[in-house]
């Protein structure tokens, strides 16, 4: 008896040691090149990835769903105003770890969940139609000299969302709001399409300003097609707030679920996510910058767009403004 209780104890041992070779992913990150970082990170560890790829609703809908079954580990996307939903729905778990909370600077995390790369929301102008010393601040956007000028994507969209979200929390919600109203005075069309759209649209004169996220950037600047040479050309880059708080900042993070049944795996994951090695992966395979300060960039499209000053607004401040900047947006008409 004592040896069929030793071995199923040993079975026991071993079916949970193979658990934690495991890891479940939902991810709402859609880039190729974060194959090469998911292979290392089971290179090194052991640690196989099964992961579920989707919209950031659609997963957030299917983890509720599965409830305290949900086989989920680790749910990571893009922007702070979709960490924030996740957060708001009670999903993520809190994770205490020396290396993260050394890697990570504090503005790029909250309680429960970690940025891991970031982007900035620059200006584009047109150079035959805007000059760059006209569109110098997220503000100048709304004078009526750009009457008629300005392209955007949806207010809906979360990259505005932070936006407006940092602007509240520095400004209050009435400037906020007579900013929001500025700029759709000066909607040169109804907002529509993402960040390479408006991009294309101000090269093609369409409009003489946007807002875009620099990665849309640094990807047309990287391409070989001969017209996106030619829209490159054609744009100036400004960025905005250099004399104030800096340009806006968002981030691609995550976190590791209450329910996750791999939870030693999960946060060998995350403290993967803040390696050197990891944090290249985000900078040169998807032209976004480190969250890791210390790391070295080897990526010339992205260096190409120089130095700046970056708000160090805490991410989960913009977090919690998303709610109010949706109403604001509904209220100034920006659709």
């Amino acid at each position: 008896m004592k040896s069929i209780a030793a071995a199923l104890l040993g079975l026991i041992a071993f079916s949970a040691s193979a658990e934690e070779r495991v890891l479940n992913l939902y991810s709402a990150r859609h880039y190729q090149t974060d194959e090469a970082l998911y292979a290392n990170f089971t290179r090194q560890t052991g640690i196989a990835i099964n992961r579920i790829e989707a919209k950031e609703d659609e997963l957030l809908e299917r983890i509720r769903n599965e409830g305290a079954a949900s086989p989920a580990d680790i749910f990571i996307t893009v922007d702070a105003a979709r960490l924030a939903k996740a957060d708001e729905l009670g999903l993520f778990a809190p994770v205490k770890s020396r290396l993260l909370e050394q890697r990570i600077p504090a503005h790029l995390r909250s309680a429960d969940w970690f940025a891991f790369s970031t982007r900035a929301r620059v200006i584009i102008y047109n150079k035959d139609a805007v000059k760059a010393a006209d569109v110098q601040s997220y503000q100048d956007l709304a004078k009526p000299a750009l009457k008629g000028q300005v392209c955007t994507r949806s207010g809906a969209h979360p990259y505005n969302l932070s936006l407006m979200a940092s602007i509240i929390a520095h400004q209050g919600e009435a400037k906020a709001e007579e900013w929001a109203r500025g700029v759709v005075a000066n909607f040169a069309r109804q907002p529509k399409g993402g960040d390479t759209d408006q991009i294309k649209a101000v090269a093609a004169g369409e409009c003489g300003a946007a807002i875009s996220n620099s990665y849309y950037l640094v990807r047309l600047l990287r391409s070989e097609k001969p017209e996106d040479k030619k829209a490159m050309e054609k744009v100036g880059i400004v960025w905005p707030d250099q004399k104030g708080h800096g340009a806006h900042i968002n981030v691609s993070g995550g976190g590791m679920l209450k329910t996750a049944p791999h939870k030693e795996a999960a946060v060998k994951f995350l403290e993967y996510l803040a390696s050197d090695e990891a944090q290249t992966y985000f900078a040169n395979g998807n032209n976004e910058w480190p969250a890791v300060p210390t790391v070295k960039v080897a990526n010339p499209a992205l260096e190409s767009l120089g130095q700046f000053k970056a708000d160090t607004l805490p991410i989960a401040t913009l977090a919690k403004n998303a709610a109010l900047a949706q109403k604001i947006y509904d209220r100034a008409g920006w659709k």
